[in-house]
Order: structure tokens, then C-alpha cells, then sequence
């Protein structure tokens, strides 16, 4: 006699779930996640140059933002095979290189001040700088390929303000800078103790440590247009005192990871510092270069 629900009876065993084995459920997570995960970015970082540059599709389609939800069964893929850098930085320097036009860096001897994983050096070696001294406070951050790469003079546990020739063994004709935590007033000076006369400069001001305490919001991020424009004002009186003559000035292509907007200065040292600021008033020649400063 067979009892209903007895798996022995006719057409009851395919009824009975099996207990014994668990349903594969898919698991969602960030698009820039995702593709760290998957190994098509070396970091997080990368992977959002990369889908903000729309070289990431999902299921065929443009990733349009960072937090785009992917599952594990959905289909991720890498649009552009082109180069691939070590850090998301390096995309701000590309925007910037881009942006002046005249910026020479085949055959320069360059600093990097604040290499950190080494986005800028990669960028200046990718055209064609004969020399880059990676120069940053931290220990261990820059990347293995660089780091044995023979053009680049690895200097680490140096503090940019005390820098001298024999900590990068001689002058530099082009510098670039992505430091953070300190403000580029404090730093001008030794950049250009260190530069040969016509040396081209590009610093990327960041507004959040060149506001001041009292300026900076609880979140960090300088969202007042009039803080960042006087934040890139302070560091155009401070060059002039260095000895360096605004050429070009640009929003950087990408924001700062937090969210803060960042702005990039061409600067070429034309005479000694002077200790006084130039002539000319930096705001005025600021309105003549079309910043959006929202």
C-alpha cells in the first residue's frame, strides 16, 4: 500500500525536494568591484578610470557608473585593450597633459612629487621621459613594474619640502605633482630649487588642503565654487614668489576619489624667487582661462 508523500510510491520521488544540496544563488556586487574581482582591473581604482572612460561593458552595454550593480552571472568585459595604468591617477595626468596641448615630455628629466603607486611616473615614461625620480613620504607603494623599470629613480620616505639635488642626483626640466594632506604653498619652493631655469611645473591643487580648517566642510569636500577659485588663487601667489609664471590652468578630468573637484596648474620657472608676489593679479588672469569652478 502506498502512503502519499511515500517516495517509493509512482511519481512521488521527483516530488520530495533534495535537502542535501543547496540552490546556487547569485551574488551582486559594485560594477568597480566586480571587475577588480574578476582580475580585468588591478584595483578598485582603475576599474572606475576605466568605466568612466566607458571601457567596460555589462551584457554588451557601457557601464555608466562605478555603483552599477553586477551579477555574478552576468557578462563583464573590457571594451578597450589599450594601455593600462596603475592607478587612477594616472587618468587626471592624461586629462591634463591633453588639456594644454604644449607640455614637453619626450627626453625630460622629471620629478614625481608624491608618486605614490605611480600613475603619473607610468604616464611621463609612456611619453617618453628619459628619467622620472618617484619621489613620496610613504614606503613600498610604487608598483613592482616600476619600480624595476631602469628610467626610474625610486626615492621613498622623502619629504618634498626638504628636498635637494643630491636626493634626486641632479636638476629636473618637468615636474608633476599629486600630493595630498599638505598644501602646494608649503611646497613650491623646493620644487623650484630643484628645477632647471625653464623647467615646466603641473601641479594638481586640491581644494580640500588649500582651504584652511575653518573653510572645510565636515564631509571634507570643498563644494563652495568660491573656496576652490581662492584655493587655486593661494597657489599661484605662492609660485609667482618661487619664480614660476602661470602658462595654463584646467579642471582635472577626473574628480578626487571622495568626491572633491581638482584642478591642474601649468607653471614654468622663468626667473629666482623673489619672495614677493608678481605683478599681475593671479584672479584676473584666472578669469582668463574659463574654469568651471561649480
Amino acid at each position: 500500500m502506498s502512503v502519499p508523500g511515500d517516495p517509493s510510491a509512482p511519481g512521488q520521488k521527483d516530488a520530495v525536494p533534495n535537502l542535501g544540496s543547496a540552490a546556487v544563488v547569485a551574488t551582486t556586487i559594485r560594477a568597480d568591484r566586480a571587475l577588480a574581482a574578476r582580475g580585468l582591473a588591478r584595483s578598485r581604482s582603475e576599474a572606475v578610470a576605466m568605466i568612466r572612460s566607458g571601457g567596460v561593458l555589462l551584457n554588451g552595454h557601457a557601464v555608466a557608473k562605478p555603483s552599477t550593480p553586477v551579477s555574478s552571472r552576468d557578462e563583464l568585459a573590457v571594451a578597450d585593450a589599450g594601455p593600462r595604468y596603475v592607478s587612477r591617477a594616472a587618468h587626471k595626468l592624461l586629462s591634463a597633459l591633453d588639456a594644454f596641448g604644449d607640455v614637453p615630455v619626450a627626453g625630460r628629466r622629471a620629478l614625481d612629487a608624491g608618486a605614490c603607486t605611480g600613475g603619473f611616473t607610468q604616464v611621463l615614461l609612456e611619453r617618453g621621459a628619459a628619467r622620472v625620480a618617484a619621489v613620496d613620504v610613504g614606503h613600498g607603494q610604487l608598483h613592482p613594474a616600476l619600480r624595476d623599470d631602469d628610467r626610474v629613480l625610486v626615492r621613498e620616505g622623502l619629504n618634498v619640502r626638504t628636498i635637494d639635488l643630491e636626493d634626486i642626483d641632479g636638476s629636473v626640466d618637468l615636474i608633476v605633482s599629486d600630493l595630498s594632506f599638505i598644501s602646494l604653498r608649503l611646497v613650491v619652493d623646493a620644487l623650484a630649487r630643484v628645477a632647471v631655469h625653464g623647467a615646466h611645473v603641473l601641479l594638481m591643487v586640491k581644494p580640500q588642503f588649500e582651504v584652511g580648517r575653518a573653510r572645510l566642510p565636515r564631509t571634507g569636500v570643498v563644494t563652495d565654487a568660491g573656496h576652490r577659485r581662492d584655493a587655486v588663487v593661494g597657489v599661484l601667489e605662492a609660485a609667482a614668489r618661487a619664480g614660476l609664471r602661470p602658462v595654463a590652468a584646467a579642471r582635472s578630468g577626473l574628480p578626487g576619489q571622495d568626491g572633491n573637484v581638482e584642478f591642474f596648474l601649468h607653471l614654468q620657472l622663468t626667473s629666482p624667487p623673489s619672495g614677493s608676489a608678481s605683478a599681475g593679479d593671479p584672479r584676473l588672469w584666472l578669469d582668463g582661462q574659463r574654469i568651471d569652478w561649480s
